[in-house]
């Protein structure tokens, strides 16, 4: 039966909430249970907006939505075309937006690509809302060794309006993001029993200092300013993302992780080294980490709005004669064809990745057949907030419908992501402005 933590003084601290995890499904719910297929999501955000060239240019082969049909079928653009091996596994949906997204700078549309929050007006004390991703991990977090998989191009949460982080947790405050492949091989594949110690060892040396400042945490908030104030938030967050983690660890210390081939990760690679290597070995990372059931929830950021971070070079480091931000405002022709290329790029590295779930295989189908894979920006070109550029890929086996270019004049993002919740089985009534979930679309419920 599932075990309840009570909630310590620290838990409370700027509404963090207490940890209550139950025993891993193995035990608590019986074999019938166990032996369903996984249902996984993972949300990959660029930034910048997509390729959308001017007519003028005589390019619309080169639109990353696509513009052509043929048999009643989309065609491929060229910034697109390495996915066609996956056509009948993936759709693109165009028209979204999320209602408040014209009312923000357009700078900030990364921060509520999974809320979709009021960044304009938030509520008192709070920022952001919860994400998708950990609505998700909400549902899901008693099934597997970690609630979620939390992931950037640039590790930590960078701060308000120019995020580092695309995953927002329950009180809306941003969830730190990891970037290090070597730190994210030993956090998911490395829960060894001395391991296991080290960590707790860490985690009281940390509560400890929590817990000699919790008694004057109201006068120090006094006196901090807002930055600083902002970093002890963010602090007390990575403390209980860490607590979480430890005690889901403890609960499936006896249950062996499944066998698996790690010979292709070169853990030691960086942003620095080149974005392909980088973009690969983490994206066979999440992957593993489906395959072993240790998460069912993961996001990643694979770039930073406004030309923040070591992102913003990677069309420099690939030859695209720019960078990414400055790509996105390109208005001349061999401007904006390079920012189509590095589009291409990017459609290179998710076909990479699916063709890794595709590879790994659950009782019914592949991973991929049982992981919605949610890919696109929060913004089309040069930052504009409606028609984001938006591809969901995977879930066969979760009643989607692919090998379509789906769009019913604007619809709201929100709407999409609860559309996603139902077919991840989480039947809430609603995900923040949502009017209701997708019809006549690549979902079935």
């Amino acid at each position: 039966m599932p075990r309840n933590f009570t909630l310590s003084r620290r838990s409370v601290i700027k509404g963090l909430a207490g940890v209550a995890l139950p025993l891993p499904i193995l035990d608590a719910m019986g074999q019938d249970i166990a032996e369903k297929a996984p249902r996984r999501f993972c949300a990959l955000y660029t930034a910048n907006g997509m390729s959308l060239p001017e007519t003028s240019h005589g390019m619309d082969h080169w639109s990353w939505f696509p513009r052509n049909a043929k048999e009643g079928k989309f065609e491929f653009g060229k910034s697109t075309e390495p996915l066609r091996p996956f056509r009948e596994q993936l759709s693109f949906l165009g028209g979204l937006y999320h209602k408040n997204g014209p009312k923000n700078d357009p700078h900030i549309c990364s921060d509520m690509w999974l809320t979709g929050a009021p960044l304009q007006n938030p509520k008192p004390g709070r920022y952001n809302s919860v994400g998708l991703d950990q609505v998700v991990a909400l549902h899901t977090k008693e099934h597997c060794r970690r609630p979620s998989l939390v992931l950037s191009i640039d590790a930590g949460t960078g701060y308000l309006s120019r995020t580092g982080t695309i995953s927002y947790g329950l009180e809306g405050k941003p969830i730190p993001a990891e970037n290090n492949p070597r730190r994210v091989f030993d956090s998911l594949f490395r829960n060894d029993q001395a391991s296991l110690e080290s960590k707790r060892i860490e985690l009281k040396r940390r509560m400890k200092l929590v817990d000699a400042v919790f008694e004057n945490a109201k006068t120090l908030d006094k006196k901090l300013g807002r930055s600083d104030s902002d970093k002890m938030d963010q602090y007390l967050t990575s403390i209980n993302e860490f607590e979480s983690r430890l005690i889901a660890s403890e609960k499936w210390i006896d249950i062996p992780l499944k066998k698996q081939d790690y010979s292709q990760l070169d853990l030691g690679v960086t942003p620095e080294d080149g974005p392909k290597a980088y973009y690969r070995n983490m994206f066979d990372l999440i992957a593993l980490a489906f395959d072993a059931d240790i998460t069912r929830s993961v996001t990643f950021m694979l770039s930073r709005e406004d030309g923040m971070g070591i992102s913003d070079t990677f069309p420099l480091k690939l030859g695209l004669g720019s960078t990414h931000h400055m790509l996105s405002h390109a208005k001349d022709k061999g401007g904006q064809l390079n920012f189509a290329k590095y589009d291409q790029f990017l459609s290179e590295q998710l076909a990479h990745f699916l063709s890794r779930l595709q590879g790994f295989q659950d009782k019914n189908g592949s991973v991929l057949d049982n992981t919605i894979v949610l890919y696109g920006s929060g913004a089309s070109t040069t930052h504009y907030s409606k028609n984001i550029p938006t591809l969901i890929a995977g879930g066969k086996h979760m009643g989607l419908k692919h090998g379509q270019y789906w769009r019913d004049g604007d619809t709201l993002m929100s709407n999409v992501h609860l559309s996603i919740l139902r077919s991840m089985g989480i039947n809430d009534d609603s995900f923040a402005d949502s009017t209701g979930t997708l019809q006549k679309s690549v979902f079935s419920v």
